[in-house]
């Protein structure tokens, strides 16, 4: 077993910047005529989340009115699902007051008080609807987005926190298929939002770099391999390796059967001379023989240098390549003495295995911790693993991105650390996901991600081209549709809820019609266009009157432009990339409806400047989610 990977060094946290003061939001409150100070709730965060100023508002008012704790009044107040509806919503029996509903609604809303943030609340059958006034709405987004830019919408909600995210975990010679694609784009969301709200990060990439495979591969190299196609792209050329012995392997299997005149698939003892020498070739790996881990080391590290160029066109970097070889023999040995010592683990048939039926847990079945030859498996060398990174990394979250065919062997490790009584295996999370279909061009095609990702690039390029006019005003037509492309890639994985598997379709994810990667990104391109024709000094833009965007187009995009820190902050417990989607797509629809009413370059100056103040911040907001999304977002295409 090979050493612990020397550079998973606890890197330094990324520091966000600090908020605006609350002594700022009341001066620019002030300057709206309004002495009144914000009343801040504990969990409030009004300076980084405008929509918070008005639900502090709400439940100082309605604590009182209603006689119930602000503590349960706060949480109540809810987004509605359509603007329509009001901004914020409550459910009137939430707050569980005695009476009837309706009648206590109609009591609440008389009561309460004129407030310069709110007109009037409705009282509309069991529930509150609660409107912002526009004019300080205006003002504190707006403003909020302008400034703060970039550092718009997170809330650093995860100070002092640590979470490991272990996701893509391709296996060392075998295709980058689907599943790792799925786990590679929902982990690098995941990491990205996480570290954005202000916790610190450590991106894992667990890799499948040890086992039986790596005797087959080690043959199979001695017999069919070449140096000059291994360094020209190792992943490739590992995996035609092991198709080519495998296939040694099974027609030597075959041979066997027909010897003994069993029928075909039927299990056998002896598989051959090809699979000895491959258990042979593990055999020496385990026991630290030089020649055999210097030809394994030699195919992870070319792997891994491949993989760096792959996850870099998807903007993803890792922090620690780990993998199951540096699961260290201790770690492995503890764990298994400590299941036996507490009775979790018991023998059977000389191998060791948990029955989780006799620790409440009747649905997990039994495990196989230890084989009857005193090998570790898969499961044995997790739990090594989980024990060593908590005793580096003192986690308070360790999130796993695997796909949904690993539930059992999620939850059977989970229980395991459970039954052993680490204090933190409650921390540790499954992140699961469904299967893609239709990713192969004819069945038993292989998809390698680089594969998918050149075919996605060449698509863009040809739809592209049929606007030969706007075509020849692109710098980088090359870079634009590979951008563009795996913009498209990324986004149809992300718009389903994660448990939901789909069909992979080329031509829908490069098409720019309908909730597509590319129409974000036509999207972002169209504000930057109009706010590059107009010309007009960020200076003016930043100290535009507000107030003069009345219209009901703006007041709906202000709206929702305000919504974006709330977002992220219920993508943190739903863990579900398309809540960030559907937003951005519900945000840019609003927008792109503004353009034939908000118009720009025919207006007056003043209302040009205001205008262009809520493009500006229509742009920030499109730009933070996309990159949230690791998306490249582009201004010309």
């Amino acid at each position: 077993m090979a050493t612990t990977d020397a550079a998973a060094e606890v890197h330094t946290p990324k520091e966000l910047p600090v908020p605006p003061s609350l002594e700022s939001l009341h001066e620019q409150l002030q300057a709206l005529s309004i002495d009144d100070q914000v009343p801040v709730f504990p969990d409030s965060n009004p300076t980084s989340n405008p929509v918070d100023i008005f639900r502090c508002v709400i439940a100082h008012h309605l604590a009182p009115i209603t006689g119930v704790d602000i503590k349960l009044v706060y949480p109540a107040l809810e987004w509605t699902q359509t603007l329509d509806k009001g901004d914020l919503i409550l459910a009137v029996p939430r707050l569980r007051v005695k009476g009837n509903p309706t009648e206590l609604g109609k009591q609440w809303v008389e009561k309460f008080p004129d407030s310069p943030f709110l007109e009037r609340p409705k009282a509309d059958g069991t529930f509150l609807r609660f409107y912002f006034k526009n004019s300080v709405l205006n003002q504190v987004v707006l403003s909020s987005i302008i400034k703060r830019k970039q550092n718009y919408g997170p809330v650093n909600s995860g100070k002092g926190k640590r979470v490991i995210v272990e996701f893509s975990s391709p296996n060392i010679a075998k295709p980058f298929h689907a599943g790792h694609l799925r786990s590679t784009i929902i982990g690098g969301f995941l990491s990205s939002l996480h570290e954005a709200c202000g916790w610190d990060v450590v991106r894992m990439n667990y890799l499948g770099d040890w086992g039986k495979q790596f005797g087959i591969l080690g043959v199979g190299f001695t017999r069919f391999g070449s140096e000059e196609e291994l360094v020209k792209d190792p992943i490739r050329h590992l995996f035609d390796v092991y198709v080519d012995i495998n296939a040694v392997i099974e027609e030597e299997k075959k041979a066997e059967r027909e010897k003994l005149g069993l029928p075909e698939g039927a299990k056998l003892k002896y598989n051959g001379p090809t699979d000895d020498e491959a258990r042979a070739f593990f055999a020496r790996m385990e026991d630290g023989d030089e020649e055999a881990l210097a030809l394994w080391k030699r195919f992870r590290d070319l792997s891994i240098e491949k993989y760096k160029d792959t996850y870099a066109r998807l903007n993803i970097q890792y922090d620690i390549y780990s993998g199951e070889s540096q699961v260290s023999k201790e770690a492995m040995d503890k764990a298994t003495a400590m299941m036996k010592e507490k009775n979790i683990s018991e023998e059977s048939e000389g191998a060791m295995i948990v029955d989780f039926t006799k620790h409440g847990a009747k649905k997990l079945g039994k495990a196989i911790v230890v084989k009857k030859d005193g090998t570790s498996l898969y499961l044995t060398r997790d739990i090594g693993a989980a024990m060593e990174r908590y005793n580096k990394y003192k986690f308070d979250k360790m999130i796993y991105v695997v796909a949904t065919q690993q539930d059992l062997h999620l939850q059977q490790l989970f229980k395991i650390l459970e039954l052993l009584g680490f204090e933190w295996a409650g921390k540790c999370q499954h992140i699961n996901f469904g299967m893609v279909q239709g990713m192969s061009t004819r069945k038993g095609t292989v998809k390698f991600l680089d594969d998918i990702l050149a075919e996605a690039k060449e698509r863009m390029h040809e739809v592209m081209k049929k606007n030969e006019d706007k075509y020849a005003q692109v710098e980088e037509p090359e870079f634009i549709a590979d951008t563009v492309g795996r913009s498209g890639v990324m986004v149809q994985d992300m718009s389903g809820k994660r448990i939901n598997g789909y069909t992979f379709d080329i031509d829908r994810m490069t098409s720019f019609e309908g909730d597509t990667g590319p129409y974000l990104q036509y999207a972002h391109t169209r504000v930057c266009s109009i706010l590059r024709k107009a010309d007009v000094p960020m200076e003016k833009i930043e100290n535009a009157d507000l107030s003069l965007l009345t219209e009901p187009h703006a007041t709906n995009l202000v709206r929702c432009l305000a919504q974006y820190p709330d977002v992220l902050q219920q993508t943190l417990k739903t863990l579900e990339p398309t809540t960030v989607v559907t937003y951005l797509f519900k945000m840019t629809h609003l927008l792109s409806s503004s353009y034939n009413v908000l118009h720009v370059l025919s207006s007056e100056d003043d209302v040009k400047c205001a205008r262009l103040a809520l493009y500006e911040s229509a742009r920030i907001v499109l730009n933070n989610g996309m990159s949230l999304l690791g998306l490249v977002p582009v201004e010309r295409m």
